[in-house]
């Protein structure tokens, strides 16, 4: 099984990484917009050709994963077309609403080659590609004894391309939404001085999300993640207007997680929560003039 891929961040290298355990996956080449040094060593040092060329680097592949931001899916399907071969499998992992995954999947479907929709459920470390997926599309059944033997933890959902990412699409308004709800509240609390009236208000009403754990997860994901999270919120809007819901309030969530994820820091400092916090609202307050 020879596998490309186009975008070589944290996912497809997680993937890599996980799967270099079997011996049936051989993986041969990696293209990525961001042509810097450091990317072709993250991928030369896992034994991938880096190329500048995505034509040369999906040339002979049995699997293309695209594996880019959520903003780039369609035009990395676009630059790959021409270089597309009968029979060869594009496995979209991508973010993206059902329909952005409906126009790739009829652009692949143009030059002969396959589509699966992979929607990847939970973050990709530790377990790399047996991190639970969910599949769709016309060939996701067909593949089931391949995914099963090299240890793919997934669900077909359906034989529809779209079905898959819906799933995913859906739930992330919650799971992201919650992300920035959390962190607006807490902040908004700091910067009021209500912060430990807030937060043990939160705890006696909400238990279950384990206060104030919580808070300083929920900072971490928007800190270390927030952009890649606010591309996805970017999808799960248009998501929403497709089906005529609001989209808007994603566009909103999207917002805070790309406000958190462009801040100079990846984690809350050591110390006490309350004191971590604040030092958060200085830089969110300066972040916005």
């Amino acid at each position: 099984m020879k596998i490309a891929y186009i975008g070589f961040g944290e996912a497809a290298r997680a993937f890599t990484d996980s799967l270099a355990t079997h011996e049936s996956a051989q993986f041969t080449a990696a293209y990525d917009i961001v042509q810097t040094e450091a990317m072709a060593q993250e991928a030369t040092r896992r034994g991938l050709r880096f190329e500048t060329d995505i034509a040369q680097a999906l040339e002979g592949a049995d699997w293309i994963i695209s594996a880019v931001t959520a903003d780039q899916s369609l035009n990395a399907a676009e630059n790959a077309l021409a270089a597309l071969q009968p029979g060869q499998l594009f496995i979209d992992i991508n973010s993206v609403s059902p329909g952005r995954k409906q126009k790739t999947a009829a652009l692949v479907a143009q030059r002969g080659a396959h589509y699966l929709d992979m929607a990847v459920m939970a973050p990709v470390h530790p377990r790399g590609h047996a991190t639970p997926v969910l599949l769709a599309g016309p060939q996701a059944q067909e593949l089931v004894p391949t995914l099963e033997k090299l240890g793919f933890s997934f669900e077909v959902v359906g034989n529809e391309p779209g079905e898959a990412t819906a799933i995913k699409m859906v739930r992330s308004m919650f799971v992201k939404g919650l992300e920035a709800l959390t962190v607006e509240t807490v902040l908004a609390a700091s910067a009021t001085g209500c912060f430990d009236r807030v937060v043990g208000s939160l705890a006696e009403t909400f238990p279950g999300l384990g206060w104030p754990e919580n808070v300083s997860y929920m900072f971490e994901r928007t800190l270390h993640h927030g952009i890649r999270r606010a591309a996805e919120m970017r999808e799960v809007a248009a998501t929403y207007d497709e089906l005529g819901f609001t989209g808007a309030l994603a566009d909103k969530i999207a917002d805070v997680q790309d406000k958190m994820g462009a801040l100079p820091v990846k984690d809350l400092e050591a110390g006490p929560l309350k004191e971590a916090v604040s030092q958060v609202v200085a830089m969110r307050l300066q972040q916005n003039g």
